[in-house]
């Protein structure tokens, strides 16, 4: 028979319980422009989200809530536990909005969007989808 401590089995229910919380079952989705397309710029590139919902930044880290990340021809972050850089591949949506225009030069290019508490720091797993367009 195995013997258990008051303590041992605390801290296995607390891995269990937090680990389920913190692993958001959450789906992000570029619904424009589709994968393949041939696009003129500005692009507007729209997300929408399913078991996530959208919110400002300024309402803070909220499980299950949080705002877009719009990458364009990067990778995704390596170390998903900062926040996301802000630069020109690097869109910020902390708005809360679902859609944004963006300057692309001609050429082929990664869509990436990226879904981020209010912090700007990434769920884990990421919540990303990604798409390539060509524009004219």
């Amino acid at each position: 028979m195995y013997k258990f401590s008051m303590k041992s089995i605390v801290v296995l229910v607390s891995v269990l319980v937090f680990g389920v919380v913190s692993a958001y079952a959450g789906e992000v989705m570029i619904s424009s422009p589709k994968d393949g397309a041939t696009v003129h710029s500005p692009v507007e590139v729209c997300m929408a989200v399913k078991g996530v919902e959208v919110e400002p930044a300024k309402k803070g880290v909220n499980e299950g809530k949080g705002h877009h990340h719009i990458l364009v021809d990067v990778d995704l972050p390596e170390n998903i536990k900062e926040p996301i850089g802000k630069d020109e591949n690097h869109i910020h949506m902390g708005d809360g909005s679902t859609c944004k225009k963006i300057k692309l030069d001609a050429g082929e290019h990664t869509i990436r969007a990226l879904f981020a508490k209010g912090n700007h720091v990434p769920y884990d797993p990421p919540i990303t989808d990604e798409v390539t367009v060509t524009v004219k």
